[in-house]
């Protein structure tokens, strides 16, 4: 997780993201919001028993989006490491914490897969942003944006032995949705998935089949729950091997009583109030949070 220090709007990336939202408060005190938001939660993390490593941010270059590292890298079970291209320019700086002497306890350089030299082509796939990945049956899930481009995933899918599962995403507008992980989400036993904005039959239908065959329950949420980022969330284990379903306190109340049921019977719910981050950020708890394998 990244610490923010100017944590804020950013106009590059509302291009494309809808969820993005103007706040009408300053940048002293939204950045003073979003720190609190994020200090609360990476505690709460800690006392769940799970392991949060955190960088800090640093003022220079200015990176708004920091606050969601699981965009520009991915670790992978094998011990590799990918870089992505990203498609806002500000975005790109935040690849600069790759420096940093925290991060290189995460990472093994000498196994990084870097496919950053997209951007100059204007092809962009944003990590575990566009991809929800089932690392057990080798299997990607992508809806195709100006943010995941259909070429470089292919190349990462060939590069990572994956199989890919695409298909289009589209909010009650007719807008692309962003990224596949404000509309899925995938756990052990279960997935999250907002079925309606597949408007594809043909494309819905084979999502709905690779998750039946892999042995998953499906949890289907509405448009509303997927603004309100029940599809935002992500699965961790804490240090006794415990299962943690982590979302937002905003995604956890627009849950049905029987989705609740089904998601508490695989995982422990955990919810966090990041308001501030959801409607400034327009990214969730999955978004803060890139996973280390």
């Amino acid at each position: 997780m990244i610490r923010p220090v100017a944590f804020g709007y950013n106009p590059q990336t509302a291009e494309s993201n809808a969820f993005q939202k103007k706040l009408e408060m300053n940048d002293k005190e939204i950045q003073r919001r979003a720190l609190a938001e994020f200090d609360q939660m990476a505690a709460a993390l800690n006392d769940l028993g799970i392991n949060v490593i955190v960088l800090e941010d640093s003022n220079e270059p200015h990176t708004p989006d920091s606050i969601f590292p699981n965009n520009w890298f991915s670790t992978h079970p094998d011990g590799s490491f990918c870089l992505y291209p990203m498609e806002a320019r500000a975005r790109r700086l935040e690849r600069l914490a790759i420096e940093n002497k925290e991060f290189a306890k995460i990472c093994d350089k000498s196994k990084t897969v870097d496919l950053t030299s997209f951007e100059a082509d204007g092809k962009f796939l944003e990590g575990t942003g566009s991809l929800i990945l089932d690392h057990k049956n080798r299997i990607a899930y992508a809806c195709i944006s100006s943010r995941t481009n259909e070429e470089v995933l292919d190349v990462w899918a060939r590069t990572f032995d994956f199989s890919v599962v695409k298909f289009g995403s589209f909010d009650e507008r007719g807008t692309a949705i962003y990224h596949t992980n404000v509309m899925m989400c995938l756990g052990d036993k279960f997935a999250v998935v907002c079925l309606e904005s597949i408007k594809n039959k043909a494309e819905r239908l084979t999502v709905i089949e690779s998750l039946k065959r892999t042995g998953r329950e499906i949890v289907d949420i509405s448009f509303e729950q997927m603004n309100n980022f029940a599809g935002n969330m992500l699965l961790l284990k804490n240090k006794n091997d415990e299962k943690i379903l982590v979302m937002s306190k905003r995604a956890f109340e627009s849950l049905k009583y029987r989705q609740i049921k089904s998601l508490g019977s695989d995982a422990k719910l955990a919810a966090f109030d990041i308001e501030t981050i959801e409607d400034c950020g327009g990214g969730s708890v999955r978004c803060m949070i890139a996973e280390v394998f």
